[in-house]
């Protein structure tokens, strides 16, 4: 009697624990997906791919090479840029040095030439100008003479001018324009170089390949994208929260993650949380919530994660979070 009592005591225990059990609201939890980082790597200039260093699936390295793109013709164009540059960078040189002596010698020779005509030309009208009024001389010749005399006087103003220019220097507004001019040129040349060393595609963080569009021998247009890159150590699940689990989900919180195919659940904490909602995706619908509006988060994962493939369903429990 004594053990049937204790057995039917032990039962009734049993089933008390089990419907306590039941009765326990599950933990807040939301649905989402394995995600990566992903880098698109652009193509920076319509050139023909000549080398890959890579495959995908490959790890790789920060800095490490993934592929080529064929710099002869930006070789090309950065030699023009620099001959443009020393072009400009001597024409600034030439301005900022002024004339040559040679120069001022060869003005000062003109206006002593025009100076000598104008001369001549002036006293040849003026023993003509006696003449008029004797019928000596036709007012047609008189007038020739004149002009001539005044053209002289002209040329040997514009020699002077000339001088005078020459003697003054080059104008600051010239040497300023020079200096804008090499500017450019120089900016040109710095560009040229970027885009060159750019055709050498390189990781700009450690990560996974996960594709390469183009093949060897391929032109991409520019813009295109070469390669695309997954980067982190470990992948991170990308959560849609609840509207009504928002005010308990915080970053910092921990998680467990549970990923579709896995039976142990993976540690993970809030790393990130939208504070404007967004619609909930159709593959994140929980009951009632289908119709009500989510908050996405992301939750890190440790390295115990890395293996998992981006991509893959998950859904997150919230233990931490208000119920």
């Amino acid at each position: 009697m004594n053990a049937a009592r204790m057995f039917r005591r032990s039962l009734a225990a049993l089933s008390v624990l089990f419907v306590l059990v039941a009765c326990r609201p599950a933990p807040p939890q939301a649905l989402g997906t394995l995600e990566f980082d992903r880098i698109t790597l652009p193509a920076p200039a319509a050139e023909r791919v000549v080398a890959i260093d890579v495959r995908e699936g490959e790890r790789v390295a920060i800095g490490q090479s993934l592929l080529q793109l064929d710099p002869a013709h930006t070789r090309a164009e950065l030699a023009a840029a620099q001959a443009q540059a020393r072009q400009q960078r001597e024409l600034l040189a030439e301005l900022e040095t002024g004339p040559r002596r040679e120069d001022i010698d060869k003005a000062r020779a003109n206006l002593a030439a025009a100076q000598a005509q104008a001369r001549e030309a002036r006293a040849y009208y003026a023993r003509l100008a006696p003449l008029k009024g004797n019928g000596y001389v036709a007012a047609a010749d008189l007038d020739r003479a004149r002009a001539t005399a005044g053209n002289a006087d002209g040329q040997a103003a514009a020699a002077q001018a000339a001088l005078d220019e020459l003697l003054h220097g080059t104008r600051p507004e010239q040497i300023a324009q020079a200096r804008a001019a090499l500017a450019a040129a120089d900016a040109q040349v710095g560009a040229q170089q970027v885009l060159l060393g750019k055709l050498a595609v390189v990781a700009p963080r450690a990560g996974r390949i996960d594709s390469l569009p183009y093949k060897l021998g391929d032109q991409a247009p520019v813009g295109a994208p070469l390669a695309i890159l997954l980067a982190g150590d470990a992948p991170y699940a990308r959560i849609y929260v609840p509207v009504q689990q928002r005010a308990g989900v915080r970053v910092g919180d921990p998680v467990r993650v549970f990923v579709a195919g896995r039976g142990t659940p993976y540690a993970g904490k809030v790393r990130m949380i939208r504070s404007e909602p967004d619609f909930t995706p159709y593959y994140a619908l929980i009951g009632d919530d289908a119709a009500r509006l989510s908050y996405l988060a992301e939750v890190a994962l440790g390295a115990d994660a890395a293996e998992l493939p981006a991509g893959l369903p998950v859904h997150a429990e919230f233990r931490g979070a208000a119920r």
